[in-house]
C-alpha cells in the first residue's frame, strides 16, 4: 500500500514539474530525436578520446625514469591546452573547412553551429557542428601527443610549445583535409575510418624526426654503438595507461560512425577493434617470449597499442577473422621494428614510430587487402580489397596515401625542427639531463621524497672519477 502511495506521489510531482512536456500536443519529431541521440553519442565518444590523454600521461610517465616522470605527465596537459586553442583558431578550418584539395580556407575561429555552411565535408552527419568539432579536436590532440612522445627525457619544455602549435596548424590539419576534409586522397577513395594514417602515422612520423634530431639520451649507447637498456621507473603505471587507452579507443573507432543508429554498426566496429587488440597483445607477448626467453610485459603493451593503431583505419571495412590477423601481425611487426630502430641508433623511449607509425602503415595497407564488398558498401568509401576480388586498385590508393602522408609530414617536420634547433635549441644541457627534467625545467620532482633519498645517498658517497661519469662517445656533443 505504501508503495502505491509513493508511486502516485512521484507521478503527481512529475506532472507538476513538467506540465508542458506531458500535455503538449506536438513533441520532437523522429528526425530531431535521432539527431539528438547521435549528437549525444558522438559527444560521449569524444569524452572517451579525451580521456586517452590520461592514458598517455600514465604510459609515458611509467616508461621514463623517475627523475623525469612529473615533467612527462605534466607536458600532456600542456600539449592538450595547445591543441585546443590552436585547433579552434586555425586547425579545424584548415582541416575540414571548404577550400581546395590541399587544405581548407573557411571556418577559422569556430563559433558553433552557425558556421555549418563553412564545413561541407562534415555535412553528411546530423550531429551538431559544435560536437563534431569537439570530436575532431580530440583526434588532433592524440596525434600531437604521439608526436611529442619522441621528445621524452631530453627536450626543452619550450619545444613542446612551439612545435605543438605549428604541428596543429601546418601538419595535422593538412593530412586530415587530404583524407577526411574533401582533399585529394578522399577523392581517390582512401579508406582510413578512424585514423591509422591521419592520426597515428602523422604523429609518429613527426616523432621520428624529432627523435632523430634530438639524438639519443645520455648513456643509451656504448662506444661500439650497442644500446643499453634504460627501463621505465614504474611498469604498473604503464599498464594502467594502456588500459585507459584501450577503453578510450571505444570512442575512437565506434565513435567514428557518428551515429548511434545505422542498425548498431558502431557495435560491429567495437567488435573488430576489441578482438584485434586481444590478438596483438597475445602475439607480441609470445614473440617476445620466443626471442628473449622471457615473456616481456612492455612488448605486450606495445602489442596492444600497435593492434589498436592498425585496426583503427580498417575496423569498419574488414571481417572479424581479418581483424584478428591485422592485430596479430601488428603486434609481431612492431616488436621486431622496435628492436631494429633501437639498434639503428634511434632512441625512441616510448617506441612511438614502431607502435604508431609502422602499425599505422600496416593498418592502412590492410584495407587494400581485406576490405569486403558489403562493408565498403556500408561505409560508402573506396572499393573492396585484393582478397575480395577488388584487384590492386584500392591497395594502390592506400599505398599512395601512406607515402604521401609520410613524405609530407617528414619533410615539414624536418624543416620546422631544423629551424628550431638552429635558433632556439631543442635539447637541454647535459647537466640538466643528468639531474632530470623535473627539477631542471620545473624546480621540483614528481617523486620528491624518493628523489631526495637518492640525492642524499649519492652525496654521502665519495665523488667518482671524472672519467667514470664522462658521457659515452656520440652523446657528449653540443645538442643545441
Amino acid at each position: 500500500m505504501k508503495r502505491k502511495w509513493f508511486g502516485g506521489a512521484l507521478a503527481f510531482l512529475a506532472l507538476m514539474a513538467f506540465p508542458a512536456t506531458v500535455f503538449a500536443d506536438d513533441g520532437p519529431t523522429n528526425v530531431q530525436l535521432q539527431a539528438g541521440l547521435n549528437t549525444f553519442f558522438v559527444f560521449m565518444a569524444a569524452m572517451l578520446v579525451f580521456f586517452m590523454q590520461a592514458g598517455f600521461a600514465l604510459l609515458e610517465a611509467g616508461s621514463v625514469r623517475m627523475k623525469n616522470a612529473g615533467h612527462i605527465a605534466g607536458k600532456t596537459v600542456l600539449t592538450l591546452g595547445i591543441s585546443i586553442i590552436v585547433f579552434w583558431a586555425f586547425g579545424f578550418g584548415l582541416g575540414f573547412g571548404n577550400g581546395n584539395s590541399l587544405f581548407g580556407t573557411t571556418g577559422f575561429f569556430m563559433t558553433g553551429d552557425a558556421m555549418a555552411k563553412s564545413f561541407d565535408a562534415l555535412s553528411a552527419s546530423d550531429v551538431s557542428l559544435s560536437v563534431k568539432f569537439l570530436f575532431q579536436l580530440s583526434f588532433a590532440a592524440v596525434s600531437l601527443a604521439i608526436a611529442c612522445g619522441g621528445m621524452a627525457e631530453r627536450a626543452k619544455l619550450s619545444v613542446y610549445i612551439v612545435f605543438g602549435a605549428l604541428f596543429m596548424v601546418i601538419i595535422y590539419p593538412v593530412i586530415a583535409h587530404w583524407v577526411w576534409g574533401g582533399g585529394w586522397l578522399g577523392q581517390l577513395g582512401m579508406q582510413d575510418f578512424a585514423g591509422s594514417t591521419v592520426v597515428h602515422l602523422t604523429g609518429a612520423t613527426a616523432a621520428l624526426v624529432i627523435t632523430y634530431m634530438l639524438k639519443p639520451r645520455l648513456g643509451k649507447y656504448n662506444k661500439d654503438g650497442k644500446p643499453n637498456s634504460i627501463p621505465g621507473h614504474n611498469q604498473v603505471l604503464s599498464v594502467l595507461g594502456v588500459f585507459i587507452l584501450w577503453i578510450g579507443w571505444f570512442g575512437f573507432n565506434p565513435g567514428s560512425t557518428l551515429s548511434a543508429m545505422m542498425d548498431g554498426f558502431f557495435g560491429y566496429v567495437a567488435l573488430t577493434t576489441n578482438i584485434a587488440v586481444a590478438a596483438g597483445a597475445i602475439a607480441a607477448l609470445l614473440i617476445s617470449w620466443a626471442v628473449f626467453g622471457k615473456a616481456d610485459i612492455p612488448s605486450m603493451l606495445n602489442g596492444v597499442l600497435a593492434a589498436l593503431v592498425a585496426i583503427t583505419g580498417s575496423c569498419a571495412f574488414v571481417d572479424a577473422w581479418a581483424a584478428v590477423v591485422i592485430g596479430a601481425v601488428a603486434g609481431i611487426v612492431t616488436f621486431f621494428t622496435a628492436q631494429w630502430f633501437e639498434r639503428a641508433g634511434i632512441d625512441d623511449p616510448i617506441y612511438a614510430f614502431s607502435v604508431h607509425g609502422i602499425a599505422g602503415i600496416w593498418g592502412a595497407i590492410s584495407t587494400g587487402l581485406f576490405a569486403t564488398p558489403k562493408l565498403v558498401e556500408t561505409t560508402g568509401v573506396g572499393k573492396p580489397g585484393l582478397f575480395y576480388g577488388g584487384g590492386l586498385e584500392q591497395l594502390g590508393v592506400q599505398l599512395l596515401g601512406v607515402l604521401g602522408a609520410f613524405v609530407f609530414v617528414f619533410v615539414v617536420s624536418f624543416i620546422i625542427i631544423g629551424i628550431m634547433k638552429a635558433t632556439m635549441g631543442i635539447r637541454v644541457s647535459e647537466e640538466e639531463e643528468m639531474m632530470g627534467l623535473d627539477i631542471s625545467e620545473h624546480g621540483t620532482y614528481g617523486y620528491p621524497e624518493q628523489m631526495k633519498l637518492i640525492a642524499d645517498s649519492a652525496a654521502a658517497k665519495p665523488a667518482p672519477e671524472l672519467s667514470a661519469v664522462k658521457p659515452v662517445s656520440g652523446t657528449g656533443e653540443a645538442f643545441n
